[in-house]
């Protein structure tokens, strides 16, 4: 049933395509009001072929061949010509390259042949069909895109084409774009009454777009009164919908950046607000996570491979390493779904980064922070060499996959679907922390150490194994945050350290070793300096600003919004 299913689609697509095939080549070929007839037939079909052969025809590249039974047939030429200069025919009425009788390909010289007539009614014909012919377009935001097109063109021969398309169209997005467009294109006529009535359906459709003639009508020394007064209310209602949407898309916007930058911190809360470790190489953790995600990507797409020569030799010989992981080749939703592995590939290889990190160095440094933040600064210093000895100095390029690109509107304020997904994402790493400390076992180990290592051991800890598990989780989730922050820019060898000290600074505005200080640390901060490039106009001003208030919040509150007291602190 399926296989007969899929016969019948397949049989009925091509019935289709023939049928249209054949009124194309009847337009070509007629004149007059039948030619008009059938442009207006094929404009309703949303065809591409039919949108390829009249951009042709425009550019008077399709060709009547004089067939051997005196009838001409309408052909265009391949793009590529052989050593005479003559390229092969394709058959419009059939998509067939041109035969002679013994079924040979005839190759022909464009120079030699008469192109189909046209002239300036015609070209307008054209023109118009191709309009038309994108308003039918299957995808909605091509047919949107095409009716902005015609609503911005200042033609009133286009309203009638956009009402007829009106009645037809099923998108509750794409007809609202056109009844904007219908209104705005009527603010052009000369009946000021038909002004009047254009002027209040973009008032209640809040069209931005329309401001600047709405504007320069109200503004207008020769339009009716009415029309003048109608204008300026227009004006002030489109302005205070502007306001309203610059306000939601800078709140928007503010808690996507501060979800960046809470994703950002949230492991160097765990590291150096739970753990007292002040981590300079918590950065190259980060761009650990990063560069996972470019490999991962490489090894879906071509593969991966490096090569790496040493400054040394052994007996003549120079010494170097390398290694070459084959790609999958991997093609269409497959491809598209390697993100999903590079989440926690991510989050593994920057905890057992963080875990080598800790077992070699960080674990004869606590309670000792200045020596843990220079033997951690120089730690950074040397994998950041490791990343371009490794992926090279220049930045590589993380493609993000089709579902993360793109925005949807809401009320005229747009969101991005890599701004939301970091801002779940974020939410889903803030609960997933807060239930691993809360109501896990390992959980309770790392309070019971955090607060007072001494007596934990007396009670039979492992605090060295704590730990352990403890820097690599803050580890692995510095590798996550790479791993988004991958999506969003390039990823270079010294990525990380342009989040050093932001990411110190939200922890302490937070209060050290607060998760929930953190999360409100990173989002104020985050959207108080969009408000406040918003209202200067300024990002170095806002950052500036934000960056004083902060000094000046620490001297009034040294220990940060919510400040942890314990005796092993105190």
């Amino acid at each position: 049933m399926l296989l007969l299913a899929a016969y019948s689609i397949s049989s009925a697509r091509a019935q289709d395509d023939a049928a249209i095939r054949q009124r194309l080549c009847r337009a070509i070929l007629s004149e007059g009001a039948e030619q008009k007839q059938l442009l207006g037939e094929i404009s309703e079909t949303g065809s591409k072929l039919v949108h390829d052969v009249l951009a042709a025809w425009t550019r008077d590249s399709v060709y009547l061949y004089d067939a051997p039974d005196g009838s001409k047939l309408p052909i265009l030429l391949e793009d590529q010509t052989d050593a005479d200069g003559k390229a092969r025919a394709i058959r419009i009425d059939n998509g067939k390259f041109l035969a002679d009788d013994k079924n040979i390909e005839l190759h022909l010289d464009a120079t030699t042949l008469t192109s189909a007539e046209t002239d300036a009614t015609l070209r307008s014909l054209i023109r118009q069909a191709m309009d038309t012919l994108a308003l039918s377009d299957p995808n909605p935001d091509a047919r949107a895109s095409a009716v902005q097109k015609l609503g911005n063109s200042q033609k009133l021969t286009n309203i009638p084409i956009l009402q007829a398309r009106l009645t037809k169209e099923i998108n509750a997005n794409v007809k609202k774009t056109i009844n904007e467009s219908i209104a705005m294109l009527q603010l052009g006529d000369t009946d000021s009454k038909i002004q009047v009535a254009a002027l209040g359906q973009l008032t209640k459709l809040k069209t931005i777009g329309s401001l600047d003639m709405v504007k320069a009508l109200a503004e207008s020394k020769t339009a009716d009164p009415e029309v003048v007064k109608a204008a300026k209310t227009t004006a002030a209602r489109i302005g205070e919908h502007i306001t309203a949407v610059n306000f939601f898309g800078t709140i928007f916007r503010g808690l996507s950046l501060g979800s960046i930058l809470l994703i950002v911190t949230l492991g160097l809360a765990i590291t150096f607000g739970l753990m007292g470790i002040i981590n300079m190489a918590h950065g190259e953790m980060i761009a650990i996570g990063a560069y996972t995600s470019y490999i991962v990507q490489n090894i879906f797409g071509a593969g991966f491979s490096f090569s790496v020569n040493l400054p040394f030799s052994f007996f003549g010989h120079p010494l170097g390493f390398g290694l070459s992981i084959p790609g999958m080749n991997a093609t269409g939703w497959f491809y598209e779904s390697y993100f999903l592995f590079v989440l926690p590939l991510s989050f593994i290889m920057a905890a057992l980064a963080g875990l080598v990190l800790e077992r070699t160095v960080i674990r004869f440094l606590y309670r000792r922070p200045l020596e843990s933040l220079l033997a951690t600064w120089g730690v950074s210093l040397v994998m950041q060499q490791l990343f371009r000895m490794v992926f090279g100095a220049n930045n590589v390029q993380v493609n993000s996959p089709n579902w993360l690109l793109g925005h949807f509107t809401v009320h005229d304020v747009s969101f991005g679907y890599n701004r939301v997904f970091v801002i779940g994402f974020a939410i889903l790493i803030v609960v997933g922390t807060w239930l691993l400390l809360s109501k896990t076992p390992l959980g309770l180990l790392i309070r019971a150490v955090m607060q007072n290592r001494s007596m934990a051991s007396c009670m039979g800890v492992r605090t060295t194994r704590v730990n352990m598990m403890t820097f690599a989780f803050g580890s692995g989730l510095a590798g996550l945050a790479g791993a988004f922050l991958s999506q969003i820019g390039n990823v270079g060898p010294s990525m990380g350290q342009s989040y050093i000290v932001d990411s110190f600074m939200t922890v302490v505005v937070g209060g050290v070793g607060s998760i929930v200080g953190t999360v409100y640390a990173a989002l104020g901060i985050g959207t108080s300096d969009q408000i406040l490039q918003q209202l200067l106009g300024s990002p170095v001003l806002g950052k500036i600003i934000v960056l004083v208030a902060i000094i000046l919040f620490l001297q009034w509150k040294p220990g940060g919004l919510f400040s942890i007291r314990s005796r092993n602190l105190d």
